[in-house]
């Protein structure tokens, strides 16, 4: 076939399937240029972590970054079983909403465009030897809910890259209470022996551990603490949202 008529067809293709199927934006029906993409309002209500942020837990700091790795107040006073960490965005306004529908609303297609933006963020951390590991729900809660978006984005982050995916890498084997509205103590305290070891053998392995939303870090430490001792060579932990204190 000539190439021009080709791209013609080709061409022809793509406004037909936008015509039936157009392109909207993540957060609400607004016609979006690129797939998985903000619109301009929804742009401006979801805060993207950018310049300065820490270095372990993503939390956006003070200033433009100079380049050196950072950390905020919390990561110098409590230690982080892991290696480095990005967040991508900050948990409040469309960043709040966007990890809400993807959990607890059914939206499982907002975990392609997490994934995506989480390989922006951290492109230089990554690559096809990275292993993904999402933060393990227990039975019953995957029961309810019927599927755990981090597993979702961890998935999709492996296809992305050309990594391995370890969906049974960890295990929630005790069903813990909500750590909604308790001190960094108490969440800390409830994951204390909540998860284990799975199937997967990751020794020597680059993991990236994957999570929706970080506040405390509690439900990290205890994964990152059994993966160590598994014998992974370095962890990096992975969040498409930040919890940040007031300031």
């Amino acid at each position: 076939m000539d190439g021009t008529l080709q791209r013609f067809l080709g061409q022809g293709a793509t406004v037909l399937r936008d015509a039936l199927y157009p392109q909207t934006c993540v957060l609400c029906d607004e016609r979006v240029e690129e797939a998985h993409g903000l619109c301009p309002a929804c742009w401006s209500e979801t805060p993207f972590v950018a310049g300065a942020a820490c270095d372990l837990c993503g939390v956006p700091l003070p200033g433009a970054g100079d380049g050196h790795a950072d950390r905020c107040d919390d990561c110098m006073t409590h230690a982080r079983p892991w290696d480095e960490g990005r967040a991508v965005l900050s948990y409040t306004g469309g960043a709040r909403r966007m990890v809400l529908a993807l959990k607890h609303g059914d939206r499982t297609e907002l975990a392609e465009a997490g994934a995506r933006w989480m390989l922006r963020r951290a492109r230089d951390l990554l690559s096809d030897q990275t292993v993904f590991v999402p933060v393990p729900i227990h039975r019953w809660r995957l029961l309810k809910r019927r599927y755990n978006q981090s597993a979702l984005i961890a998935r999709r982050l492996g296809l992305l890259t050309g990594g391995d995916f370890a969906p049974q890498a960890l295990i929630r084997h005790r069903q813990t209470a909500s750590l909604d509205h308790r001190s960094n103590v108490e969440r800390f305290a409830e994951l204390e022996g909540a998860i284990s070891a799975g199937v997967d053998d990751l020794s020597g392995r680059h993991v990236a551990l994957v999570d929706d939303v970080m506040t405390s870090g509690a439900t990290l430490a205890a994964c990152a603490d059994v993966l160590r001792r598994s014998g992974v060579s370095r962890i990096t932990v992975l969040l498409l949202a930040r919890v940040a204190k007031d300031r």
